[in-house]
């Protein structure tokens, strides 16, 4: 394997000259640092990164945080992000949370180690305070995926949760209905609790009674989406809609009503959150609210790039809205809806 001392005998410079080439410091003729990247290229020599890292303070790597790999939404993010790093000839460095908090502080941890020249952090556990004490604890910065916040530190790009859930429930209500039941988001979450209490409060604003029974908590899978609709078909709940706080959830619990016999939207309405890939094949296709996912993540990496090459920057605070999809899985209250 080729070393710096290699292309030095190579070219016939010191290993200084070398170095300012590898490493773009200090001024070196158009002539020389061409040779040396012929040298380079002709001995097959590839430069050590780590050092590179430690002598110009970057390491042309960002990384993201994301809380698991499972869905096509954080699929979406992780490809749009690759595609920014390497337009901008930089690496991407990927880690899973785990969907914990303490996932979130140790995948930043080791991020920072790696000496990533910034980091984007998909949080779901940490609040704003452990959000600003846990930069201050590192100092690569920081940008922070979905959550809304003015905390001064951080940099951060969220959904405005109430707008996204508002649309849904409201189209529900609009379409009539009043029976409602609901499949949760984890409440773990500051998204399941968001979403989960416009639910609470768009059933108030329209003086309807919530039955505890039409609530039920999901993982935000298909499977807990079915699930929760077999615990609301077993308990004979009265419902003639259900509000999927994911699309995920709410495919499966059409699912879950088919296999029971009943028809999507003519006996029961289902609303869902994200509009997924899978929403518009979903038979019946889904009714959802659209997240503008592909904007959020190449603006927040417009910025991861701009942190990446030691360009000044101002604290940054964006958020984005959503819009209803209509599809066929939802319709105006009928007769038919009411024994359900």
């Amino acid at each position: 394997m080729a070393t710096i001392n290699d292309v030095c005998k190579a070219t016939g410079y010191s290993k200084a000259t070398v170095s300012r080439v590898l490493n773009g410091t200090g001024q070196v003729k158009a002539a020389t640092r061409d040779a040396v990247l012929a040298a380079m290229q002709a001995l097959g020599y590839q430069p050590n990164a780590l050092a590179q890292a430690l002598a110009t303070n970057t390491s042309n790597t960002i990384g993201l945080i994301l809380p698991h790999f499972q869905s096509s939404y954080f699929g979406s993010i992780l490809h749009h992000a690759e595609q920014s790093t390497q337009l901008a000839g930089k690496k991407l460095l990927v880690v899973n949370s785990r969907n914990t908090a303490d996932g979130e502080r140790e995948a930043v941890a080791t991020l920072a180690n790696q000496r990533c020249d910034a980091i984007l952090l998909y949080s779901r556990h940490l609040t704003i305070a452990d959000l600003a004490a846990l930069q201050q604890s590192v100092l690569t910065p920081l940008i922070i995926l979905n959550r809304l916040s003015e905390e001064s530190t951080l940099h951060s790009f969220g959904l405005d949760q109430r707008q996204l859930a508002t649309i849904a429930m409201q189209h529900l209500i609009d379409l009539g209905h009043r029976n409602i039941a609901c499949i949760t988001s984890p409440l773990a979450s500051e998204t399941g609790q968001i979403r989960y209490a416009v639910y609470q409060q768009m059933l108030e604003q329209h003086q309807i009674t919530m039955q505890p029974g039409w609530v039920h908590e999901g993982t935000n899978t298909l499977a807990s989406g079915y699930q929760a609709v077999e615990q609301l078909l077993g308990s004979q709940q009265n419902f003639s809609a259900v509000f999927a706080c994911n699309d995920d959830m709410a495919i499966g619990a059409i699912r879950a009503l088919h296999d029971h016999g009943l028809r999507v939207p003519q006996d029961v309405s289902v609303m869902g959150i994200d509009n997924e890939p899978a929403a518009a094949y979903a038979i019946p296709s889904l009714t959802t609210v659209s997240l503008p996912i592909v904007r959020l993540t190449q603006d927040a990496m417009t910025l991861a790039i701009a942190l990446a090459n030691k360009q000044s920057v101002q604290t940054h605070h964006q958020t984005y809205t959503g819009e209803l999809v209509l599809r066929e899985s939802t319709q105006a209250l009928t007769s038919a809806h009411s024994s359900y």
